[in-house]
Formats: structure tokens, C-alpha cells, sequence
């Protein structure tokens, strides 16, 4: 068996909120936030967590501070969603990793357990050649996600414009879609009714 890969966890959490009216990555869950609630759920099976913030960076820094995580900025998070994963993924190389697990601050953090999944499945699957892990329930993919150096690097070598699935879609044969009976991986939250509903099924 090759090496285990060594982690760093990304959390992106650099876009507005627009249609949430309030920054999704405080919003109250489980007794945390968002955003802590996924720091600590990436910190068991990771080496750092990183938060990708853009214009909120001044008011999530002392909240990612407090939580033992490390913020960086993406300075055009108006160039969307694709711009912050391609900054954390390069800060994770900065940091002399040579794989990410990444999700989103608007999906509800998963569990220790299943988080641990993720990363023995990724383990495996890079044994086999695999470049990443997708966790999937009930035909949908979610996240985190866990990639390694290869699609990193496809990542970064993207314009900044692109879609992370786009890319994901081109190396197919590469991906390893892991069947995780966790709803959680798949949940989305964009709007106030989606947050209620959400915290409806956790209570």
C-alpha cells in the first residue's frame, strides 16, 4: 500500500449570501454555526482546515480564529465559486500537502464517522489511481470531496472562470463515487426555507 496522503481541509465560504440575506456560514447549527460546525467535522481527519472568505473575510476571521482554523481571502470572489477552490487548493499545496478535502460553508457538516469514510475510501481509491473521492446518496453527489494532486493541478491550471464539475466530468475514470448513507452529503441550503427545512429534519 502506497503512502497515506496527507490532508488539508478547505471550506469555501466566499460568496454573499444573496439570497440567503444573511451569511450562511453563521448561521446556527446544532449548537455551532455553519462554519464551525464544519471545522470541526473536517479537523478529526485533516492536518489544518482552511476557510476561503471574500469580502465577509473581517467579519469570519475572528470566528475561524476561534475555532483553530486558518483564514485566506480570495480578493476576486467575484469571479465565482471556482475562484476559492482554486485559492485553498493552492494554499494546500503551499502548505506541503498533496490532497484536499473540500466542501462548501451552505451544506450542514457531516459527521466525525462519516467524514473518516471519506478519507479511508480516498486512501484506497488513490491506490487504485484514483485522483478523488465523491460521496454519493441516493444518485446524488455531494460533499466534501476529496481530491488529490492530480485534479489539484487541473484545478489550478482552469481559468478561474470554470466549473469544478466540468473539469471533474473530464477525468471520469479518475473519479471514485462512494456510496455514503449520510442525506447530510447532499443537503444544500440557499434560501431561509431551505435553512428551515433543514433544521426541521435536525431537531
Amino acid at each position: 500500500m502506497a503512502r497515506a496522503p496527507s490532508l488539508g481541509g478547505v471550506i469555501l465560504a466566499a460568496g454573499e449570501s444573496s439570497r440567503m440575506g444573511r451569511d450562511k456560514a453563521l448561521l446556527p447549527w446544532q449548537g455551532k454555526t455553519f462554519l464551525t460546525a464544519a471545522i470541526d467535522s473536517l479537523r478529526m481527519s485533516t492536518d489544518f482546515v482552511l476557510v476561503v472568505a471574500g469580502k465577509n473575510a473581517e467579519i469570519l476571521h475572528p470566528v475561524v480564529d476561534a475555532a483553530g482554523a486558518f483564514l485566506v481571502v480570495n480578493k476576486r470572489p467575484e469571479l465565482g465559486q471556482f475562484s476559492s477552490l482554486q485559492v485553498g487548493v493552492q494554499e494546500v499545496l503551499n502548505r506541503g500537502r498533496d490532497a484536499a478535502m473540500v466542501t462548501l460553508v451552505d451544506r450542514p457538516a457531516l459527521s466525525y464517522e462519516s467524514i473518516a469514510k471519506l478519507r479511508a475510501a480516498f486512501e484506497d481509491a488513490v491506490d487504485l489511481g484514483k485522483w478523488a473521492v465523491v460521496p454519493e446518496y441516493e444518485g446524488k453527489h455531494g460533499h466534501p470531496i476529496v481530491i488529490g494532486r492530480e485534479l489539484m493541478s487541473a484545478f489550478l491550471m482552469a481559468p478561474p472562470t470554470s466549473n469544478a464539475r466540468d473539469i471533474e466530468h473530464a477525468h471520469l475514470e479518475r473519479i471514485h463515487y462512494f456510496p455514503l448513507n449520510d442525506p447530510l452529503a447532499v443537503a444544500n441550503v440557499d434560501t431561509p426555507e431551505d435553512y428551515q427545512r433543514i433544521t426541521a429534519k435536525a431537531t
